[in-house]
């Protein structure tokens, strides 16, 4: 029911242990790629409704429709849920996401032109590993990131946010290359899942493939490719569309 929409946030909210530094390292780098992913569609919103000054850890729905509250007794379980949070920029979006979640129960017709629930990949990099600080840059507590203006948050690659199991698959340490197999260019989306990456951690190179196994194992690919032994040609790619060829392995397979 559309009532229970910021329940549902809420309780996701509540069940988030904001302290668990263990967690935000061993995800950091899906942490960072929903961290960059909130900042695009918050950049979209606040463009649209003329909100740059608010950008980025800011109440869309205050915007969007200023005349929709979150209910009292939801907003005085949020505060309980909030209290002794850090910065308070985290708090503001964690009340905006529930906020948000009472606009969409609204029905309200918002537009499709813009960026579709702007606070989810927030609420699933603090699922993940809780909250941020910033500084010179913001601060995952295991990864870093440049802030960047509006307009640069405007034109970056739209990431759509997976389930858990596809990024659990991009989380791994080192220096990570991504790579699709047998195509010409950026290969997209919609063709076959097949992404090979080359790790480098601790002074070691690591090529792995990710398998109908639906998890990483080691390949000759690369280097038998680098050796001329292997006439199959990859091509670079983003972690985002590394990303969306996990997913499509990984609802394949079930």
């Amino acid at each position: 029911m559309a009532d229970d929409l910021p329940l549902r946030v809420l309780e996701r909210l509540r069940a988030i242990d904001w302290s668990d530094d263990s967690a935000a390292y061993e995800h950091a780098n899906s942490r960072a790629l929903l961290m960059r992913e909130y900042l695009r569609r918050a950049a979209g919103w606040a463009r649209a409704y003329r909100a740059e000054e608010s950008w980025p850890f800011f109440d869309i729905a205050e915007h969007v429709a200023p005349e929709v509250r979150t209910p009292s007794d939801v907003a005085a379980e949020l505060e309980a849920v909030l209290a002794g949070l850090a910065p308070s920029s985290l708090r503001k979006t964690c009340r905006g996401a529930v906020r948000w979640a009472v606009l969409r129960g609204t029905g309200a017709e918002l537009s499709r032109d813009l960026p579709d629930d702007p606070f989810e990949p927030l609420l699933l990099m603090y699922e993940r590993g809780g909250g941020y600080f910033v500084e010179e840059f913001i601060d995952l507590n295991g990864a870093m990131l440049r802030l960047g203006t509006v307009e640069s948050n405007l034109t970056a690659r739209p990431f759509r946010t997976p389930g858990p199991a596809t990024l659990d698959a991009l989380d791994a340490e080192g220096e990570i290359a991504y790579f699709a197999k047998g195509g010409e260019g950026h290969p997209q989306a919609s063709g076959p899942p097949c992404v090979v990456r080359r790790r480098v951690d601790g002074g070691r190179t690591y090529d792995e493939a990710f398998t109908r196994n639906l998890r990483w194992e080691p390949t000759d690919h690369l280097r038998l490719y680098e050796l001329g032994h292997n006439e199959i040609d990859h091509a670079g790619i983003t972690e985002a569309e590394a990303a969306a060829f996990i997913e499509l392995a990984v609802v394949g397979a079930t």
